[in-house]
């Protein structure tokens, strides 16, 4: 039997798929990268990530992420927007874009979603956070709903233990706990890429 080719995934993102403030083997990507192929996965992830990227940052930037080799996409992008108080359409429309230069280029797209906080208001917010599940029900795609879900809702000294210390990013423990409840939403996608 031919041995499959491996996957080349994309991780298109800002500071937190960068790997912003942590050793570069100890980031988002690396650490992602290994959870998978320790599951199993014959893959290769690309670190797409800018720090301080908006979804118009990765919109501007998404045709030279999906270069001739890439099979899959992650796209991990709105936190800054939500920092920024920018208008949710404006911010799905930017992820719209993204998601169709995938399609486009017949690579296989994944979201993950960050939560706005509450600066703006409950509108903007559930605006905000409403807007990854309708754009992965709109052009069925896999969907992991928050990228923090895994630490979330932590006890404060528990959380403060997995964050830098500006309460913005995660450090490498941090990271550690937040990959393993990402990756099967990674999984799940290749899994339907083989189908």
């Amino acid at each position: 039997m031919a041995k499959a080719e491996t996957v080349v995934i994309a991780a298109l993102g800002d500071s937190l798929t960068h790997g912003y403030g942590v050793a570069q083997g100890a980031g988002f990507v690396p650490q992602l990268e290994a959870w998978l192929i320790a599951q199993g996965h014959d893959v290769k992830l690309q670190n797409a990530g800018v720090s301080g990227d908006t979804t118009q940052g990765g919109l501007s930037r998404v045709g030279w992420t999906l270069g001739p080799d890439v099979d899959a996409m992650i796209v991990s992008l709105g936190g800054n927007d939500a920092l920024r108080g920018i208008d949710p359409a404006v911010s799905k429309a930017n992820l719209a874009g993204i998601v169709e230069a995938g399609k486009a280029a017949d690579v296989d797209v994944m979201l993950i979603g960050v939560q706005a906080p509450m600066n703006f208001g409950a509108d903007y917010k559930q605006d905000f956070d409403g807007m990854y599940g309708a754009l992965a029900e709109d052009y069925n795609l896999t969907l992991a709903p928050d990228f923090f879900a895994a630490i979330r809702d932590l006890p404060e000294d528990q959380l403060r233990a997995l964050m830098q210390p500006d309460g913005i990013h995660p450090n490498a423990d941090g990271v550690a706990a937040i990959v393993p409840v990402l990756g099967p939403y990674v999984a799940e996608m290749l899994g339907q890429m083989q189908e």
